[in-house]
């Protein structure tokens, strides 16, 4: 029979996705092994995420929001081209499409996939502010979907072009250089290059 004080970090723990009960075990046995002091700045640095991180108001990624407008740094920074918006599913997958360093546009976060079954109606996810965002701003030439390669993430980009197509924006697809099935934020780099050079009008 586990303490108290052990079981419940281990509850705690398996409540992370990818992390299973053994994993859960293994990582708080670990831990009673630290230094005390390491203990708690590791503490520290939770209580921080959500003291200090904050949604962009613009694109719903995540960031310290230092910009005068609380924007993300990819939102405040001048360099980014903001004729082209990239749409994907979570704030997750910017960092993986980043790494490429072959996109210079802004992002839009959804927030998830279209899953009606499951309670996920476009009213959910990020759907109206996105359009808020092509119809308040002219410079806005092109839209690029790169929702997962799911059936979700299909129907949502699907939904997502005819919701776009009354505003003359041209709508791209990112190829398949992803394999079905899969999520972009496990994919390397060369793979996402290849998806965001192949991209074809939606």
């Amino acid at each position: 029979m586990l303490a108290k004080s052990i079981q419940k970090l281990i509850d705690h723990f398996s409540r992370l996705p990818g992390i299973g009960p053994k994993t859960a075990e293994r990582l708080v046995f670990y831990m009673i092994r630290r230094p005390k002091e390491e203990l708690a700045q590791f503490a520290q640095a939770i209580n921080e995420l959500k003291e200090h991180i904050k949604i962009c108001p613009q694109c719903f990624n995540v960031g310290e929001g230092e910009s005068m407008n609380n924007l993300c740094e990819i939102c405040a920074n001048p360099k980014r081209d903001p004729s082209l918006i990239l749409v994907v599913e979570k704030p997750i997958d910017i960092v993986a499409l980043e790494k490429t360093a072959e996109f210079f546009g802004l992002y839009h976060v959804l927030g998830g996939a279209l899953e009606p079954t499951k309670g996920v109606t476009p009213d959910r996810l990020k759907i109206r502010e996105l359009e808020a965002r092509v119809k308040s701003n002219k410079d806005v030439k092109e839209i690029i979907l790169a929702t997962n390669p799911t059936v979700e993430g299909e129907a949502t980009a699907m939904y997502l072009s005819k919701v776009l197509k009354p505003y003359k924006v041209k709508v791209t697809r990112i190829a398949r250089g992803l394999p079905a099935g899969a999520d972009i934020e496990y994919a390397d780099e060369v793979t996402l290059s290849r998806a965001l050079e192949g991209r074809r009008e939606y």
